[in-house]
């Protein structure tokens, strides 16, 4: 989440008028994030946040996400609902983008995951996958392989600002994971970016998941990678063995992953950690001028990557025979 465009108190009025959410109280930007713009609102009916859609994200790709919240919560699993307006609508207009209001949801993100908080990630993960199994809509993953050339062009010219030759090793790792990539592992619906600022939890239980808005079509082990990158690294890089073996643990007491899925995991932990280091040296490089929101280090995922590159099987994250 983040702030990229200023609402004013006139404008937001006329927008919630048409929603059932009572009279404006207060707003407020939320600066965690780096994707769309984000106000926690307060009204005589309570909290929502409201989200403005910025340019990374498609307008038409938006029924998608809204209508997977949906979906997704009715099946039980705890997330944000979008609210729909007088004439039954989710999605609005506020400030010149696309602009959706969804239910707030309780809880705390938390800055120092533990085992327990990656045993639940995992089975919230796994519960997610298989709510999403009858999703009737399909959205293809743009920041999956056949994104990451592209995205790297992008920016390679100035890349080397961040680090040196870091051209050249993104290049370089982007011909390697073009011949390891696995090819027909289960797949189906991800959430794509469960980082820990993405996960509430009240006390010590996991209460809710939320920033739907990666969501698409893909290898569910992927997405399990995403959260090993996401979870279970300590600050300096190191893999947290106790955090990443709960993670497993929890998420295959509710889906196992089969033979091919766990053959394969090292190689998808590596294009989880280039896919993000991609984005966050783009966004480095590419942060607008006065926006509210600090874009995250990508240095942080060439260290991982570098980490992955060591694993050759999947007991190298669970400490257990592959």
């Amino acid at each position: 989440m983040a702030v990229y465009t200023e609402v004013t108190d006139e404008d937001l009025e006329t927008f919630i008028a048409s929603y059932d959410v009572g009279e404006l109280l207060s707003f407020k930007g939320i600066a965690e994030g780096v994707e769309n713009t984000n106000y926690i609102l307060h009204t005589t009916k309570g909290p929502f946040i409201l989200t403005l859609y910025e340019k990374r994200v498609a307008r038409e790709e938006l029924p998608f996400f809204l209508g997977l919240m949906q979906h997704l919560s009715r099946q039980g699993v705890p997330c944000p609902l979008p609210v729909a307006n007088a004439n039954g609508e989710v999605l609005g207009e506020l400030a010149g983008r696309a602009a959706a209001l969804v239910t707030f949801l309780e809880g705390f993100w938390t800055r120092k995951p533990k085992a327990d908080h990656c045993a639940q990630v995992g089975k919230a993960l796994a519960k997610l996958h298989l709510a999403g199994q009858n999703f009737p809509m399909h959205r293809a993953n743009a920041l999956g392989p056949g994104g990451w050339r592209p995205l790297l062009e992008r920016f390679q010219a100035r890349a080397d600002a961040i680090a040196p030759q870091l051209a050249t090793t993104i290049s370089d790792e982007l011909d390697q994971l073009a011949t390891l990539w696995p090819k027909e592992l289960p797949s189906g619906i991800i959430h794509a970016d469960l980082f820990p600022d993405n996960v509430f939890f009240i006390g010590d239980t996991l209460s809710g998941l939320i920033d739907f808005y990666f969501a698409c079509n893909d290898y569910l082990a992927y997405d399990l990678a995403i959260c090993l990158n996401a979870w279970c690294f300590e600050k300096n890089f190191q893999l947290n063995l106790t955090r990443s073996r709960a993670l497993f643990r929890g998420y295959e007491s509710v889906r196992q992953l089969s033979a091919a899925e766990r053959k394969a995991m090292p190689v998808l932990a590596r294009g989880a950690a280039l896919r993000f280091l991609l984005t966050r040296a783009y966004d480095w490089l590419n942060t607008p001028a006065g926006a509210i929101v600090k874009p995250h280090d990508p240095l942080d995922y060439l260290r991982r990557l570098r980490f992955h590159r060591t694993i050759a099987t999947i007991a190298g994250y669970t400490g257990e025979d592959a």
